[in-house]
């Protein structure tokens, strides 16, 4: 049983990444540019929002980040969108997720330009990707095939079972193995018979949302198991900070398992990457460019 190691996957794209953009800095005059817009305080986010931006700089590109008030309105949030929309320096937009209550989630993601969705979120992109066009994918789900192609090669014919619907992994992570040519059966908290189903699966996703869900019983020998849950357990003690753990239990699925994605470690670098991948892709559309090999 071998553990997916996504630090060192991630760290090795994002070399490949600086050194395709610094090939389009030489050709087009300018680096590619990531807007990323914040609004509130949310601890996660703040460090997440500034871990994308630590990356994009060491990648060569531009990084442009707004942090803005817990409380600015809806419209004051569209109108900045709008202004990024029409910034020649940004390729790519990233509205920070969750927004507060008093904002319409999906009118925000609507309003982004499809072309600098580098988020994969908008119905367009979504679209183009359920009816295998050329789309910008949701960088989770992105990710993750990306670790798989590297872990298995061709994935052809074999049987994935992804466990969770959301729009932002679930869905996603099926058209992609559908593009791949493995069979597909999307599951999910109220499927039937649930464990039997992850059993017949080659390549089991988990993405539910449920701290280690999935118990090595419901892991076909030699399958390769993605885990994409980040769940926070409760602190053993007063004070303390609850363990990290994804949807699988890896202790029982390490004995069952071909390999698996640890948590952390396994597919939350890759989302970053990922992102300053579809960055780069974005940057290529607009000056006309192929999309580079990565």
């Amino acid at each position: 049983m071998s553990r997916i190691d996504g630090k060192a996957a991630a760290a090795a794209l994002r070399e490949r990444i600086a050194a395709k953009v610094a090939a389009f800095r030489q050709q087009v005059g300018r680096a590619p540019g990531l807007a990323v817009v914040l609004v509130g305080e949310d601890p996660a986010s703040s460090v997440y929002v500034g871990s994308k931006g630590k990356a994009t700089i060491e990648a060569g590109m531009e990084s442009f980040t707004h942090r803005l008030n817990a409380a600015t309105s809806e419209a004051d949030l569209l109108a900045l969108v709008k202004k990024l929309n029409a910034d020649e320096r940004v390729d790519g937009i990233l509205v920070q997720l969750p927004l507060p209550a008093h904002v319409d989630e999906s009118k925000v993601l609507d309003t982004i330009d499809p072309s600098k969705d580098v988020d994969g979120f908008h119905v367009i992109n979504a679209g183009k990707l359920a009816v295998g066009q050329e789309a910008l994918v949701p960088c989770t789900p992105y990710g993750c095939i990306h670790l798989l192609k590297e872990e298995l090669g061709d994935l052809s014919g074999l049987h994935a079972v992804v466990i969770g619907r959301s729009n932002i992994v679930g869905k996603p992570m099926a058209q992609l193995l559908l593009a791949e040519n493995a069979t597909v059966t999307i599951a999910h908290s109220r499927t039937r018979n649930l464990q039997e189903i992850a059993r017949t699966a080659d390549i089991l996703v988990a993405a539910v949302g449920r701290p280690e869900m999935v118990k090595g019983d419901w892991i076909k020998p030699g399958a390769t198991v993605i885990d994409v849950g980040i769940n926070r357990l409760p602190p053993a003690e007063e004070g303390a900070r609850g363990k990290l753990v994804g949807d699988v239990a890896t202790e029982e699925a390490e004995g069952v398992a071909k390999a698996i994605t640890p948590v952390p470690g396994g597919v939350g670098p890759m989302t970053i990457a990922m992102l300053l991948a579809n960055t780069l892709r974005a940057a290529h559309a607009r000056e006309g460019l192929e999309a580079p090999e990565l």
